[in-house]
């Protein structure tokens, strides 16, 4: 491999996702910057020793005429900085939908972009509690946890996310209604084949193949697989998990591309803290209760007023409306700061709070899309977090929530993050670097909606 080419370069489709990927990557021993925007050469260049970048996306609460609007200048631009693979990065749980984040779109788009004959995807991601059998696609309840694993479409939460609630557990069923390119599937049992006797398969016939994966042993197997496709001349792109990071990682690390991994310790946070919920995830919602019984203080957000005196220009731009809702917030939480206390700003506390319902509700009388609620609480939870961050001491914040996390960190000013720790498996401990924000070089956690065990929020 040449020495100074990025070895991958990620695109996720959302913040939360995009740390967990970050994770992954750094833990493996490669150093990786995660960036908001799709960085230049004059902007890796403020980086040294660089070998993996990622690019947060929000395409995940797009429609696949946004997607093609923002994912295909986002794909040429790391064209041009010719890393050894491309990786568009999805939730562990697939989510999508053919209206909302097609997966299959940005499938579509990628392999035009990158001229990848055969895109490799992998859904899997057995540290995570996710796991491919057959095609079929199984998630444990929580991650980091020992819940129950459920096939997907019975899994208590995603069947009934609020967004893309899950309905197939067929992933090559589920992203056949995205993209018609044709899927074919290394089953798990070709894999351990693959593993005992180092055939050559042949991928030729499928424009997209699905890898499975049950243990983490198998996703060593499946980056020499993906590996295998990458040239001097040729970039890669595949889709998927973080499991990519992962095999990858794993298979460079035996191959002794990688420097020796350096040993994590965890850090304790020094100073206040805030955390600020988007999430109605039920995960999330019994990680709230538990903070708030172990001392946290709450600040529940008023949605329904709050969607009710929006308009469709407050869910693209900072306004005078955002601002006034986020400043009347911030001060609650610099007064709860002042006091010794720990805030915990949210918008809902699961999926059968009554702020869920009636938001939707006046969202759907006012002809906003399904990406309205990601857009309007994202930059407010992103303002309250800045402007908390301007006025107290604040030393870390924490942001729950997948499909808000994306407008939450361009509301607070980020340019790029680094993992600094680990926190719990999917959300590392970051350093974020926003030029002139409050938030500079403050520790950021972003935790998507399955992220953690019930006490993750105390984890400070």
């Amino acid at each position: 491999m040449e020495n100074n080419r990025l070895l991958i370069a990620f695109y996720g489709d959302d913040f939360t996702g995009s740390t967990d990927a970050l994770e992954f990557l750094s833990r493996a021993g490669i150093k990786t910057v995660l960036f908001i925007e799709a960085p230049s050469t004059a902007q890796l260049s403020r980086y040294p020793g660089l070998q993996a970048i990622g690019v947060a996306g929000k395409s995940r609460t797009l429609s696949p005429v946004e997607m093609e609007v923002v994912l295909r200048p986002a794909f040429t631009a790391l064209q041009k900085l010719n890393p050894r693979h491309v990786h568009y990065k999805v939730c562990s749980t697939f989510d999508s939908s053919p209206a909302i984040g097609s997966i299959g779109k940005a499938i579509d788009i990628g392999a035009s972009v990158f001229k990848t004959a055969v895109v490799p995807l992998l859904a899997a991601a057995p540290h995570l509690g996710r796991y491919g059998l057959f095609g079929n696609l199984f998630a444990r309840m929580g991650i980091g946890t020992e819940g129950e694993i459920y096939r997907l479409d019975r899994h208590p939460s995603m069947r009934n996310h609020p967004t893309t609630p899950a309905d197939e557990s067929d992933i090559r069923l589920h992203l056949g209604k995205q993209t018609d390119k044709n899927i074919g599937l290394f089953n798990i049992l070709e894999l351990h084949k693959y593993q005992e006797q180092a055939f050559n398969p042949d991928f030729s016939t499928y424009e997209i193949v699905l890898f499975d994966a049950l243990i983490e042993e198998d996703l060593k197997s499946v980056g020499q697989l993906i590996d295998g496709q990458a040239g001097d001349e040729q970039i890669v792109f595949s889709a998927g998990s973080s499991a990519i990071e992962m095999a990858l990682g794993n298979h460079w690390q035996e191959r002794g591309v990688l420097q020796e991994q350096k040993e994590w310790k965890l850090i304790k946070a020094d100073g206040p803290i805030l955390v600020v919920s988007g999430s109605c995830s039920s995960v999330t919602s019994e990680q709230i209760r538990y903070a708030l019984n172990h001392g946290f203080t709450e600040l529940p957000i008023d949605t329904v007023t709050l969607a009710s005196q929006a308009t469709e220009a407050d869910l693209f731009m900072e306004t005078g409306f955002i601002k006034a809702a986020a400043e009347k917030y911030a001060q609650k939480a610099i007064g709860l700061i002042n006091e010794g206390k720990k805030p915990l700003v949210h918008t809902s506390l699961g999926n059968d709070d009554p702020r869920v319902g009636d938001t939707d509700k006046i969202f759907k009388e006012k002809g906003f899309g399904k990406t309205a609620t990601a857009q309007l609480y994202g930059q407010l939870l992103g303002q309250i977090a800045r402007l908390t961050a301007e006025k107290t001491e604040l030393k870390r914040i924490i942001i729950a929530g997948g499909d808000t996390s994306s407008y939450a960190a361009r509301a607070m000013g980020i340019e790029a993050v680094e993992m600094i720790a680990p926190l719990s498996p999917g959300a590392p401990l970051c350093l974020a670097y926003a030029p002139g924000s409050a938030v500079d070089h403050l520790q950021l956690v972003f935790k998507g909606g399955q992220v953690g065990k019930e006490d993750f929020l105390t984890l400070t």
